[in-house]
């Protein structure tokens, strides 16, 4: 988990989803392919971490869900309850990414997708994303559409994360519920209906920051009065609290370090 980074502030909103966590065997390298990947800047505040954005970005800002990537000694091989989608403008655009994507160390993923029209890939740990045909709900999104995951109920978690972060909904059926930013800029965050759950932890999870960060621990006694639990990982005293969503999907609420 990375550490928070100071120098914050934002109106009128208690907790915000700033970034997306990975666990990698090598930071440094999946964070060049995910960096090539979406055309983003790339640093690192301490070894083990490396953080991506975009050029000119002043973390956090609602314009992007940024990317952290943190060394673990095993990240394991597990089915992933969280992926990116990545936004396209032309079917061109798409043919160029994936061809770049696979040059970059992506290899094509089959999770019984089936005959559709979007690309199923998996990054050079293994990790799947999709690169979607062009939508025009995703023209403003940024490079990365959506941040999806998989659910048993995708409208009690929309329920849960609405109240959660504030987020609009934009769409909610048995089948899947999208979410955004009340600014109506960034990705969407997309809750799928899944047939079987992993109930493991995950390589991939949700950060949510709270401004100010010294009311984390009022935002996470609220996440728990929500249906957040709390999750041991052998964390050990550490400034972020890590909690778990009601269908188990682990999160993190950031603190100062």
């Amino acid at each position: 988990m990375a550490l928070v980074r100071l120098g914050l502030g934002w109106g009128g909103m208690a907790l915000r989803l700033v970034q997306v966590n990975f666990k990698a065997r090598d930071d440094s390298a999946l964070g060049r392919f995910w960096a090539e990947a979406l055309g983003w800047s790339i640093s690192s505040e301490g070894p083990g971490v490396t953080n991506l954005e975009p050029e000119g970005f002043d973390w956090p800002d609602p314009t992007a869900v940024c990317v952290d990537l943190v060394a673990v000694p095993d990240p394991g091989t597990v089915k992933y309850r969280v992926h990116l989608d990545l936004a396209t403008t032309s079917a061109d655009h798409r043919a160029e990414l994936v061809a770049r994507l696979k040059d970059l160390g992506a290899t094509p993923a089959d999770v019984g997708q089936g005959d559709v029209p979007w690309t199923v890939l998996a990054d050079p740990e293994g990790n799947v994303f999709c690169v979607l045909e062009p939508r025009e709900v995703h023209r403003d999104t940024g490079p990365i559409a959506a941040v999806v995951v998989e659910s048993e109920d995708p409208r009690a978690e929309a329920r849960f994360w609405g109240e959660a972060i504030d987020w609009t909904l934009h769409e909610v059926t048995d089948d899947h519920a999208v979410l955004r930013c009340a600014e109506g800029v960034g990705p969407y965050l997309e809750f799928r209906r899944a047939s079987s759950l992993q109930t493991w932890w995950s390589r991939v999870h949700l950060d949510l920051l709270p401004s100010p960060v010294d009311a984390k621990d009022a935002e996470v006694a609220r996440l728990r009065a929500l249906g957040a639990t709390d999750v041991d990982l052998g964390q050990g005293d550490v400034p972020w609290t890590v909690l778990a969503d009601p269908e188990g999907n682990e999160f993190c609420v950031l603190g100062r370090a």
